[in-house]
């Protein structure tokens, strides 16, 4: 019998060649990884000499080898003719008798006297999931299959699915020999996750490449929505290094709008065993999966990855009838573990346009050309090279036109879903899950799609002018002082890690509040008071979140967290909140609670705003989530930054603050470092470094307030230099002080970014670090660098 059937408990992942890379996979993770904690339904698979013995019937395949020999697959009509004549000859011809009569009984023995019990039937290729190609959904699954003629008539349409027009492209088009290939079906028990969940999760970060983290993607139902790319996931980030030390780990949560599921089909028929229905709105407003599910997931997910030795893509289900999650794929990530960490590429827009669309990016990359709007694979055809293709959802059997495009934008679909994958495989920007673009984007317009500006895809009208920038990190030279980096966009952490450097020496917590949060602090605090239409969009943010406080905190933590899982174990220096009262006024709420000020540059900021008693209470809200991070979380290596302290008794008032907040100075080795960027903060440097652990020099508000101009004002911009005399006094009076108390002192202004001859000089003045813009750190290094060579 195992000529034909083989039980997954017996197979191993020396069985690619007999049952294919995913069904060997299952086997191998049945056998092995049982009793670590992970959990595999149980099923077997028909082998590929079945599948052979099944084409050697009437000559199927000398039919067929005809047939694709004389295919040109770039001939998108021809091919869907071809395939589908091909597959209604597999479909119409009968099993062998001794094949059919395995199915049968090893069926019957599954079954164990439960004649209604589903299985999924899933296609297993022999060449699939080798780690330099990915068949990611090229042949098909069927789920919630119930009775023996299901079965058959499954199998026959997985076998079928081995000459999908995308599958035929794909071999072809990456040198694979058609007759080299064969087809496994696996049939295993049915995870009932259509009362519960299902997704995808990779064991790295699926858009850089960052091997700590494991991504994960929920929805309601069964997974197949998810992996289609027909419903918008749940996305969470789990740290692995955190996790393993057994502390809360989700770095990031994003709430899909999950606007459908798949159900089991309530009248089930030939072919039909599953529907799509609609998520009640309550259910769309909440995470599909709990914090501790996530981690559970994770810790599977890690098992899984130590075992192969190798990042992975698995999917997962979670039964709604015994609560437990089961996997029921995994297989090798072949896309962005093959990329060189060498080199790297940097796509930058020289020019801003008008935003049309946002959606979830897929890659870092800028692509442009005319809006081509597709409704149906039938319309295939009109997508041209260097179009932009637009529409509802691509799945995989758009895989031969996606090549041409020069970037790809749908309403519908996650980071996990197969149009994702194979955009990342063919190097094609993708924003995904936009929702209505196929009705704002109009046919012919031209647009520029931009995926280089962090988590949110931007689709620009117009062709906006973009560069490429590629830089090698094979070998840095070494310089006498440690470059670090300003980011404050939590979204590319990942991304910039991979740079060299030192750590963070500026994290600005208000682009956090901006760009996750959006609401003011009090209008959260005092959120049952609020203004009935303020309220219904704060509603609207918060969704997912146990309480309004809870949201501001927890997005807080996840913004802190991924900045400083990403750089561990270097230090990442977080500054605290120093929104001006215009800018807070421009959240949500925040005319309610902010003042109108002349020169809000120089107004209610900084320091000022933590003491007060009007905003002591969001202050504390900060400190919380810092809290939270470094004593919870265990990512002590963040540091606390103050900005724009005006005196010392100031200086005083929020170090004891923050210290009855829970951030104390040495405390679980917390350092507090202040800013500064006021002339008077290095002018009384002595005084004010008895209250800190260290100076990070902002030099753009200590260059205005040096030389009395307003940076905003085009009038007399060109006065602002950082190198003026005057500055440089202060700069070098500011960096003697700590030099001579033993404190840390760096720079983390705009000036050494743009003028790499004052990092030099700054380095001369024995500074301990320059802290730069992520676009000017490789060059900055090399001519500093070069300058100490010469």
């Amino acid at each position: 019998m195992e000529d034909y059937i083989i039980w997954f408990d017996h197979l191993g992942m020396s069985d690619v060649d007999r049952v294919g890379g995913k069904n060997a996979s299952l086997g191998e993770m049945i056998s092995n990884l049982a009793n670590a904690g992970v959990s595999v339904p149980g099923g077997f698979a028909t082998t590929a000499h079945a599948y052979r013995e099944f084409l050697a019937t009437d000559g199927l395949k000398d039919r067929i080898d005809e047939a694709l020999e004389a295919l040109d697959v770039n001939d998108v009509n021809e091919l869907a003719r071809v395939g589908s004549q091909i597959r209604q000859w597999i479909v119409d011809t009968p099993f062998p008798d001794v094949l059919d009569n395995a199915l049968k009984e090893a069926f019957g023995k599954l079954q164990d006297g439960n004649d209604n019990m589903a299985v999924a039937v899933r296609s297993s290729a022999t060449a699939e999931d080798l780690p330099d190609a990915s068949f990611a959904g090229q042949q098909e699954t069927f789920l919630n299959v119930v009775g023996l003629p299901q079965v058959r008539y499954s199998v026959k349409e997985v076998f079928a699915s081995l000459f999908n027009d995308r599958a035929i492209s794909y071999r072809v088009h990456h040198g694979f020999d058609h007759k080299m290939v064969a087809l496994s079906a696996g049939i295993q028990k049915m995870v009932r996750s259509e009362t519960a969940a299902s997704g995808v999760m990779f064991t790295l970060d699926t858009e850089s490449g960052f091997r700590d983290v494991v991504f994960i993607t929920a929805s309601y139902g069964l997974g197949e929505t998810v992996v289609q790319g027909a419903v918008n996931p749940d996305e969470f980030y789990v740290h692995k290094p955190t996790l393993e030390a057994g502390r809360p780990s989700v770095l990031r949560r994003n709430l899909g709008s999950k606007a459908i599921k798949m159900v089991y089909h309530s009248e089930p028929g030939e072919g039909q065993y599953v529907e799509t229905v609609k998520v009640e709105q309550e259910d769309r407003n909440r995470f599909s999966i709990s914090d501790a599910e996530v981690e559970a997931l994770a810790e599977q997910a890690m098992i899984i990855e130590k075992h192969y030795g190798r990042p992975m893509d698995i999917e997962w289900a979670k039964d709604g009838d015994d609560g437990r999650i089961y996997i029921v794929q995994a297989r090798p990530e072949t896309v962005k573990s093959r990329v060189g960490a060498n080199v790297m590429e940097r796509y930058l827009l020289k020019e801003t346009g008008k935003v049309l669309v946002e959606g979830r990016s897929i890659g870092h990359k800028i692509g442009s050309g005319p809006v081509r709007i597709v409704n149906s694979i039938n319309e295939m055809d009109r997508v041209q090279p260097g179009d932009v293709l637009v529409t509802d959802m691509t799945d995989p059997d758009w895989e031969p036109v996606m090549k041409r495009a020069s970037a790809i934008v749908t309403d519908r679909g996650g980071r996990t879903c197969h149009a994702a994958i194979i955009a990342r495989e063919l190097g094609i920007p993708a924003v995904v899950g936009c929702g209505d673009a196929t009705e704002l984007l109009k046919d012919g317009q031209e647009v520029t799609v931009s995926c280089a500006e962090g988590d949110t895809g931007m689709i620009y009208e117009g062709a906006l002018d973009f560069e490429l920038y590629e830089n090698t990190v094979e070998s840095m030279p070494e310089i006498p002082f440690k470059i670090m980096m300003n980011v404050g966009n939590p979204d590319r952490a990942f991304d910039f890690q991979a740079l060299p450097n030192e750590g963070v020496g500026l994290a600005r917590l208000e682009f956090i509040i901006n760009r996750m949060i959006g609401v003011h602090p009090k209008a959260l605090l005092n959120f049952d008071g609020l203004p009935r239409d303020i309220k219904q969009t704060v509603e609207k943010r918060i969704s997912g979140y146990s309480s309004p406080v809870d949201f501001y905190v927890d997005k807080l933590v996840e913004g802190i967290s991924t900045l400083a899982a990403a750089f561990a174990p270097k230090k990442v220096i977080v500054r605290l909140s120093d929104f001006k009262s215009n800018e807070y006024a421009n959240l949500i709420g925040g005319t309610l609670y902010e003042p109108d000020e002349e020169n809000p540059m120089l107004g209610f900021r900084g320091a000022s705003r933590y003491i007060s008693d009007t905003f002591r209470d969001c202050f504390e809200l900060e400190c919380r989530a810092l809290k939270k991070v470094r004593d919870e979380m265990g990512l002590n290596n963040v540091e606390v930054m103050v900005p724009f302290v005006r005196t010392v008794g100031e200086a005083e008032q929020v170090v004891e603050l923050l210290a009855a907040n829970g951030l104390k100075r040495g405390e679980n080795g917390l350092r507090v470092i202040m800013m500064c960027e006021l002339p008077a903060n290095a002018l009384l440097a002595d005084e004010f470094l008895q209250h800190f652990d260290g100076f990070s020099i902002g030099s753009n508000d200590l260059t205005q307030l040096t030389l009395g101009l307003d940076r905003d004002s085009g009038i007399i911009a060109h006065l602002f230099d950082e190198r003026n005399d005057a500055v440089k006094a202060l700069l070098s009076n500011a960096i003697q002080a700590c030099r001579k108390s033993g404190k840390y002192v760096g720079i983390c202004g705009q000036g050494p970014s743009d003028h790499p001859d004052l990092a030099k000089w700054l380095m001369d003045q024995g500074i301990d670090s320059v802290s730069l813009n992520p676009d000017s750190v490789l060059d900055t290094w090399f001519f500093l660098a070069g300058d100490k060579n010469d």
